[in-house]
């Protein structure tokens, strides 16, 4: 696609926040005529942004820039790789490829084979002292580091789902109390959405590019919190301090706790949304004459003890208005989670336990699931790492969300320690987003965000249709590239109210468009790379004509690198495999531009002279 926004290097104008998009192509996007004049912060910061800017080839085909860090074994290697990851029926059998090739060449050729082909291409290594040299090297050409310990189980499909199911609660969210206020069909619906389907039970189906954690015990559990503090450790030892490291909060706790956790945030969601007559999160506050007015229009009687009790629980910031953002207490570690959401029965005038029946054990269970994530984020903050909370199912993201919204306001006071991720194919990701910033605006924390396209398109599709709730997946791919550049605008417009110091975001996306807008954005708005407003990432071995182009040119660019034992790491390329067969069936630029570079040496020579 050869638009303007794609080869010229030209400034955004000002787009609408809710601007339609009427056309597949970058060039007939529509922009606001209202063009807002950003000025940088110093003089030196718009010479770096345009030294940087004017460097960047923003086609991402130079070749020679792009694979200047490769030797002709990896370019060659890169180039075999990529184009089996293309051979459909390969990468629909590669599981049982992987299996029989173990099988014939015995465990030690096998390790070699796959470290010289797929496993070198996509892993950076097996420990810490393999990843060291290839952290160095990224380096070397403006490319910094995440890493990510990709072990996980390889069970079967049938142990996946009898895990789901054997580790189900017997707890229950009982919405009665607010059924004179949200309609009995939205509540059956919302409980249905966050209940665990033994059809769906193997979480790991229709999911191509993102870890997937099973419940095996709390022993298990304490051990994904040593691994990730091990990774902390890799981090700070490879990377100078200068890196993240990934989360994911399934590895720590009972993912089925998280669904009973999301199922009373969004049943107290649609409390909220009745009482307001419909408002959108951000806009869902009353202030105590408007909700005591809504409540005596229900037939409460608003002087009771309970009532006044309930407005002062939901008035988080005591400034006098009734909050929609739920409650704040969820990382204290005296409180149970049973006691946590309590809702005001409107036909009593009583406050009632929304989540009810819950074991002591589960309770426990909880508190441990919380324990164990504060400790891996002050552990981070104390080697000078930061930690990116990853996004999950929607089903289980409303807790997590909640519970790293929390971790923000306690660790992100004087930088951005804790980030948390959105997911642009959903529909309700703009509005999710807008919600988070306003609390972080109003509570004076930095609000830091990772910006991806998502992992669970196809199962969260499926999920939706099979048990009866609406697609939250927004239509199309058009549609899900508007979300994501709306959300960089609005984060954009963020840091003109706030200041560069309390808002940042990282552009997660191997989508050159993606990456793109956002240089542009960057040109726009005066955001220089060194002041870490901004920054770049895409996995390892995928997209290094992006990666690499962006760090020589000065922008801010991470590897999102995993490591591991080869023989543990194979969930993990399976899921590469099957990734790069669904990009590749698409767009064959990343390997055409592979074997451009390989003629380019070849006939000037530098093929014999390049380093072997």
């Amino acid at each position: 696609m050869q638009s303007a926004l794609i080869g010229l290097n030209f400034p955004l104008q000002r787009r609408f926040l809710s601007g339609v998009l009427t056309s597949t192509s970058s060039a007939t996007r529509c922009y606001s005529s209202d063009v807002k004049k950003y000025e940088c912060t110093s003089a030196e910061h718009k010479k770096e942004l345009d030294e940087c800017y004017n460097r960047l080839d923003l086609s991402f085909e130079n070749t020679k820039e792009a694979f200047k860090s490769k030797s002709n074994t990896e370019l060659v290697r890169a180039l075999v790789v990529l184009r089996l990851c293309g051979v459909q029926t390969l990468v629909n059998q590669n599981q049982m490829i992987l299996a029989t090739m173990r099988r014939v060449l015995g465990k030690n050729l096998f390790k070699k084979t796959l470290k010289n082909t797929f496993y070198g291409h996509f892993v950076a290594g097996e420990t810490e002292e393999e990843v060291r040299p290839v952290v160095g090297k990224l380096r070397n050409y403006g490319v910094k580091s995440i890493l990510d310990y990709s072990v996980e189980a390889d069970i079967s499909g049938q142990e996946a789902t009898d895990k789901t199911v054997k580790g189900t609660s017997q707890a229950t969210v009982k919405p009665a109390a607010m059924t004179p206020v949200v309609d009995a069909k939205t509540l059956e619906t919302t409980r249905e959405r966050y209940t665990v389907h033994q059809e769906f039970g193997d979480r790991r189906q229709g999911v191509a590019s993102a870890r997937t954690y099973f419940y095996e015990g709390e022993e298990q559990c304490n051990k994904n919190r040593d691994i990730f503090k091990d990774s902390i450790n890799a981090v700070a030892s490879a990377t100078g301090n200068e890196g993240f490291v990934a989360v994911k909060v399934t590895a720590l706790g009972r993912p089925q706790l998280l669904l009973k956790l999301s199922e009373a945030i969004v049943q107290t969601q649609n409390f909220f949304k009745a009482l307001t007559g419909g408002m959108t999160l951000q806009e869902g506050r009353l202030t105590s004459q408007e909700f005591t007015k809504r409540l005596h229009e229900l037939g409460v009687k608003t002087d009771s003890e309970s009532v006044k009790k309930f407005f002062n629980d939901v008035d988080f910031d005591s400034d006098g208005i009734v909050d929609l953002h739920g409650w704040n207490h969820i990382l204290d570690d005296h409180v149970k989670l049973g006691q946590l959401f309590q809702v005001l029965n409107i036909k009593t005038g009583a406050l009632e336990p929304l989540i009810q029946n819950l074991s002591n054990e589960e309770e426990q269970e909880f508190r441990n699931m919380v324990r164990r994530t504060l400790d891996v984020a002050e552990y981070a903050i104390s080697k000078g790492v930061r930690i990116m909370v990853d996004a999950e199912q929607t089903y289980l993201q409303p807790a997590i969300s909640k519970i790293t919204i929390e971790m923000m306001k306690k660790y992100n006071k004087d930088r951005g320690n804790v980030f948390n991720t959105y997911q642009a194919y959903l529909k309700a990701t703009l509005q999710n987003m807008e919600a988070d910033m306003q609390v972080a605006r109003r509570e004076g924390w930095h609000f830091g965000a990772k910006l991806v396209r998502g992992a669970y398109m196809e199962q969260e599709r499926a999920r939706a249709q099979a048990i009866g709730y609406d697609d939250p997946v927004n239509v199309d791919f058009q549609a899900t590239t508007k979300m994501y550049e709306s959300c960089l605008t609005r984060i954009a417009d963020e840091v003109d109210r706030r200041g560069r110091t309390n808002v940042s975001v990282m552009v997660a996306s191997h989508n050159e468009d993606t990456v793109r807008f956002a240089v542009n954005l960057m040109k726009e708005r005066c955001i220089a790379p060194s002041e870490r407003v901004m920054c770049m990432a895409q996995l390892y071995g995928m997209c290094d004509q992006v990666s690499f182009s962006l760090g020589q040119a000065g922008f801010s660019v991470y590897k999102y690198l995993p490591y591991g034992p080869v023989e543990e790491v194979l969930p993990y390329l399976s899921r590469r495999a099957l990734e790069n067969g669904s990009v590749l069936k698409k767009a064959n630029k990343e390997r055409d531009l592979l074997w451009k570079e390989l003629k380019r040496r070849i006939s000037s020579g530098e093929f014999k002279a390049k380093h072997n």
